[in-house]
């Protein structure tokens, strides 16, 4: 029995054991063969993948079960195609840091294509807090049996990268969802699929600059991991535009509810008014609901004397006034990561793909040409 979690020969030696193991008993536990194999579960996960993308073997909850290949015809190697045509349905791992807001409707896209397809996604939910997200996705793989991942992971972790370099070598295949990620020596990168938040920001300023805004500021909840680029796509915008973005108001805005997040919220309207700047870009949309009120009890009108585009469009249009928003494709960005996962558990030699997708600007009431000098 090899002991060596190394590739060649040794490899087609556990192989051979791995299989023969599955002729004598059909299913196998990946926690027994780790105790048989003298190998680590990573190992184990990656000589199933590779079998299972041969057509040789089928992953099921928690193990793995030989495919009768009598029943497969001169076909060759099996190809599992997305539609579960051969191999089975699949199962879906599905781990988001929130099920209240924002991600409800990446998940209903992400559920709406695994449907279509005959696969199923088990959803779990971990927090923005989060220290460790490997538990969870370790319970995923090894009693859900997931054949593949959908997640958005916490990057700023201390355990993040560890976790992604557990994640690409465990040979279960894996999309990032509104994540980016490069793991290894040579950065290779992990699949992933994002909107394109500073473009979403681009064009909010795009629009206030045409209705005549000459400073167009920006505030930014603070910990947002969307803020980063939201407040890229505001700086080059107003520099393409002839803004100044030294001239105007760039704030973080604390958490919600923190003691002092309402003086934050007078600091900027103080700031606005001090440079001239009639308009603001607020990520998030409870933020700009919150600026919005605030300038109500300070008797400044919104659009009248201040334009507000708020950045997520979750509430921004059953406020009143209904603000101005840019919109995220969440349900697109579901899809998107669902048929990508599938696209390479059908394919497992195919380049690995970053998919990038647009946002859009939903016109409403919160903004108008500036106030007359």
């Amino acid at each position: 029995m090899s002991t060596s979690d190394g590739r060649g020969p040794l490899q087609v030696e556990r192989r051979s054991q791995l299989l023969e193991e599955l002729r004598r008993q059909g299913t196998v536990r990946v926690s027994d063969l780790v105790a048989q194999l003298g190998v680590t579960a990573v190992t184990v996960r990656r000589d199933i993948t590779q079998l299972a993308a041969e057509g040789l073997v089928r992953r099921v909850h928690g193990g793995v079960t030989l495919i009768d290949t009598e029943d497969g015809g001169d076909e060759g190697p099996a190809v599992v195609r997305a539609r579960g045509d051969q191999g089975g349905p699949r199962t879906i791992g599905m781990l988001v840091p929130s099920l209240d807001y924002y991600w409800p409707g990446v998940v209903r896209g992400a559920e709406e294509a695994a449907r279509e397809y005959g696969h199923r996604v088990v959803l779990r939910g971990s927090s923005y807090e989060s220290e460790d997200d490997r538990p969870q996705l370790e319970r995923l793989i090894d009693r859900v049996g997931a054949d593949g991942l959908v997640l958005a992971p916490r990057m700023e972790a201390p355990t993040a990268g560890e976790t992604l370099e557990w994640l690409a070598a465990s040979g279960v295949p894996t999309v990032l969802v509104e994540r980016t990620a490069t793991v290894g020596p040579r950065r290779e990168v992990l699949e992933s699929v994002v909107t394109d938040h500073a473009l979403g920001a681009a064009v909010a300023v795009r629009h206030l600059r045409s209705l005549g805004h000459q400073k167009v500021g920006i505030a930014l909840a603070r910990f947002s991991p969307t803020s980063r680029h939201v407040l890229r796509g505001w700086h080059e915008a107003a520099v393409d535009t002839g803004l100044d973005p030294a001239s105007t108001v760039e704030a973080m805005l604390p958490a919600l509810g923190a003691r002092d997040f309402d003086a934050a919220l007078d600091a900027v309207l103080d700031s606005c008014l001090a440079t001239g700047t009639t308009a603001l870009l607020v990520h998030a949309d409870s933020e700009a609901m919150a600026l919005v009120q605030r300038c109500e009890e300070r008797h400044l009108a919104v659009p009248g004397a201040l334009s507000v585009v708020a950045y997520d469009d979750e509430l921004a249009g059953l406020f009143s006034p209904p603000l101005t928003a840019v919109r995220p494709p969440r349900r697109s960005i579901g899809r998107a990561a669902m048929e990508l996962l599938l696209a390479r558990l059908s394919d497992p030699g195919r380049p690995a793909h970053r998919v990038v997708i647009s946002p859009s600007l939903r016109l409403r009431e919160s903004t108008a040409p500036p106030p007359a000098q």
